[in-house]
């Protein structure tokens, strides 16, 4: 069974930075599709950003030019680093993860607050 676990969630004021990362507990070398969801009480999960095992990336429109997704294939881990938050980036984000033969999987989630 694959674990991801996110961190640096928190609370930001409008403007500020966070940087979250995703753990996961087995390796990432393999895994072609990864990415970082958000999601608001009431809403549906939306796609914040996606990065693929060659380094390629997308991201909404929304986020474009403010978050930066990465991962560290030898850490295991990903990351999303996001700059000039706004009030409407406030939600839960998850880390996804898609392994080869093993299938999709979702960490628990952490929460980002951004007040004015």
């Amino acid at each position: 069974q694959v674990r991801l676990v996110e961190s640096g969630g928190g609370s930001v004021q409008v403007g500020g930075s966070l940087r979250l990362s995703c753990a996961a507990s087995v390796s990432i070398a393999s895994v072609n599709s990864m990415a970082w969801y958000r999601q608001v009480p009431g809403n549906q999960r939306e796609l914040v950003a996606h990065i693929s095992n060659s380094g390629a990336t997308n991201y909404a429109d929304s986020v474009k030019d403010r978050f930066t997704i990465s991962r560290d294939n030898a850490k295991n881990t990903m990351y999303l680093q996001m700059n000039s938050l706004k009030p409407e980036d406030t939600a839960v984000y998850y880390c996804y993860s898609n392994y080869p033969y093993r299938g999709p999987f979702w960490g628990q989630g952490t929460q980002v607050t951004v007040s004015s």
